[in-house]
């Protein structure tokens, strides 16, 4: 069912102050807090609810500004609902009248909420936040006219992928559900396959690869054995205990330079290689992200499925673009895997391009402008590592990192002027503290 809506006029309690009289109208969350059009928000949510089915969801502003802190902050679920019991400025930005002393919610209901609203939801998420942007003026509506697109990896937080382990892995969840469905194995090879497991482990370390290769074989023939004794012995009612591990097994025992597994939990996952010296490989999923050429502002941001060519992304870019802003840009800044892209609403420039206008030549330099905002939504957003399940997971993992990353922007500017001019002149501004956390004692 649909939340309730809040009143307008706060009931007065004898017993407990008003958020508004405690806290600083000073501090940055307060005034991000009343940049934003809580109402619209509200009801544009309610399509994700039922009208008259179930208990009545919790405030859409508490669930929304809950996920908004939580990317700006680089937070778990369980760490941003903790902090908010904490923190009155995490309390009034989610829409609280008094302070609470008790969790507002279950951590796992931030999981149910990013599935009810989903990939679309999210980008209504980042689209708030743009507007928000547009408010503190820290964008304007001229610098829509110039983007900058470009790819990256989004790590998912699996552990790194060997044939040995994932051999091993899959006869294991096997022999399991195997006993919970009732099924009584010719022999299960457990024993045998962690020590062919361990060898193949410590003849890759002495780079003794062809027994390497021999034990991968031994260990590949029992997780075969073990898979066809299954299948010979399985029964109607036990077959959907199977429906989603056969496949990935099955993907296992096939050509392994064809459809290659990575992951068992995290079958999505893809490898990339980025010719990077110090991570030969990533494995997640590819990203494509937009920003503004002048400011840097997040402006479009989506996961993509598979391995596409960085070309062939930029279609997709342009679209996000329009839905988000409400134009396309005139301009874009691409880099030189952008070749052969097929764009023609947007006049596109890339790295290296020659040309006789000094401008032109200026503004194609800073492209690489984008590199450096990537870097922030890894290091101090959530987008370096993707905790989130599945593609739907990739997909609002990537949407709301950008979220947090132009909230962290409108935050910077918006804060008071003499913060900077004191942290900037005060002779012993290497031992204070950061300005957040002078509101946060006050």
């Amino acid at each position: 069912m649909k939340p309730k809506r809040k009143s307008n006029e706060i009931q007065k309690d004898l017993f407990r102050t008003e958020l508004k009289s405690l806290i600083d109208k000073t501090h940055t969350l307060v005034k991000l807090s009343q940049m934003i059009d809580w109402e619209s928000l509200s009801q544009e949510f309610d399509v994700y609810y039922h009208d008259k089915m179930g208990r009545p969801g919790k405030p859409t502003r508490l669930m929304a500004g809950l996920l908004l802190l939580q990317h700006t902050f680089k937070c778990s679920d369980e760490e941003i609902v903790a902090r908010f019991v904490e923190n009155p400025y995490y309390q009034y930005f989610c829409g609280n009248d008094f302070f609470e002393h008790s969790l507002p919610i279950d951590p796992t209901a931030l999981i149910k909420w990013r599935q009810r609203i989903g990939k679309e939801g999210c980008e209504k998420l980042l689209k708030l936040t743009i507007e928000a942007g547009l408010k503190s003026k820290t964008i304007q509506k001229k610098d829509f006219k110039r983007a900058i697109a470009d790819t990256t990896i989004q790590e998912k937080n699996i552990a790194h992928p060997t044939d040995s382990a994932l051999y091993l892995k899959a006869l294991e969840k096997m022999v399991l559900t195997a006993k919970e469905a009732d099924i009584k194995l010719r022999q299960t090879y457990t024993r045998t396959s962690k020590k062919l497991a361990s060898q193949a482990s410590r003849y890759a370390h002495a780079k003794q690869y062809k027994r390497m290769k021999s034990a991968l074989r031994s260990l590949k023939t029992l997780m075969g054995r073990v898979y066809r004794d299954i299948q010979r012995k399985l029964t109607e009612a036990s077959r959907d205990l199977f429906s989603s591990l056969f496949p990935l097994v099955e993907r296992l025992l096939k050509d392994p330079a064809k459809d290659k597994l990575y992951s068992l939990h995290a079958p999505e996952v893809r490898c990339f290689s980025k010719g990077k010296a110090r991570k030969r490989y990533e494995f997640g999923d590819k990203v494509a992200i937009a920003v503004t050429h002048k400011r840097n502002f997040v402006i479009g941001i989506e996961s993509l499925e598979g391995a596409p060519y960085d070309g062939h992304t930029l279609n997709g870019t342009i679209d996000q673009i329009e839905r988000l802003v409400g134009d396309v840009p005139e301009e874009t800044f691409v880099d030189r895997g952008y070749k052969k892209h097929g764009v023609l609403r947007t006049s596109v420039f890339m790295s290296g391009q020659k040309t006789t206008s000094p401008s032109l030549k200026k503004r194609i330099k800073r492209r690489s402008a984008i590199e450096p905002v990537i870097g922030h939504m890894k290091m101090d957003g959530k987008l370096g590592r993707n905790y989130l399940k599945g593609t739907l997971g990739n997909s609002i993992n990537a949407c709301l990192s950008g979220a947090g990353y132009n909230v962290r922007a409108i935050l910077k500017k918006i804060k008071p002027f003499f913060l900077d001019f004191f942290f900037s002149h005060h002779p012993s501004k290497k031992s204070l503290p950061p300005p957040c956390f002078l509101f946060l004692d006050s």
